[in-house]
């Protein structure tokens, strides 16, 4: 079965395909090329693991980047983690682990800049959603963090950071 994007901005002319039989939906561009699929059990997944508290967790404010940095978080029990980043941006970052913390938890990062290592920053953060498994053994398992509170010199910086980032791997 066939149904063909017609009012999402950016995707109009594209179209969905579902295939019953191997239980996959696949995104056809314009000219029927294959741009990717997506099995029913990821979906049910990734419907499953968006609760109330993520289901806006992609509408991010912010630019971000794939960006590894040596993070290390605070649970409100007091417990600190070290972990990486996957990826960062002026609106939060994502950080990977395998016992990721539910959605709302609020939690206290420190880190600092490829350009910084000495200097390190902190931010008040919640977490906005989370990846329970790896994904197309690409992803990793971990959270994505709202930063609550991050001082606006630091928000820029972060910025400046991702725009630089994003520019160097567009110019390659």
């Amino acid at each position: 079965m066939t149904f063909s994007v017609v009012s999402t901005s950016g995707h109009q002319g594209k179209s969905l395909v579902i295939d019953s039989g191997r239980e996959m939906i696949n995104v056809h561009d314009t000219s029927g090329h294959l741009l990717g699929s997506m099995s029913w059990g990821a979906i049910i997944e990734r419907v499953l693991v968006n609760g109330e508290d993520a289901r806006f967790a992609h509408c991010r404010t912010q630019p971000r980047a794939p960006l590894a940095l040596k993070v290390r978080y605070t649970t409100p029990e007091g417990k600190q983690v070290d972990s990486l980043t996957g990826g960062i941006g002026g609106g939060g970052l994502f950080i990977e682990s395998g016992a990721p913390l539910s959605p709302g938890t609020e939690l206290t990062v420190e880190f600092a800049l490829p350009d910084r290592p000495w200097d390190k920053l902190k931010a008040k953060a919640k977490v906005a959603w989370v990846r329970n498994k790896p994904e197309r053994y690409l992803l990793f398992p971990g959270m994505g963090v709202q930063f609550m509170e991050l001082d606006k010199k630091i928000q820029e910086q972060l910025v400046g950071l991702v725009d630089a980032l994003n520019r160097s791997r567009n110019v390659s």
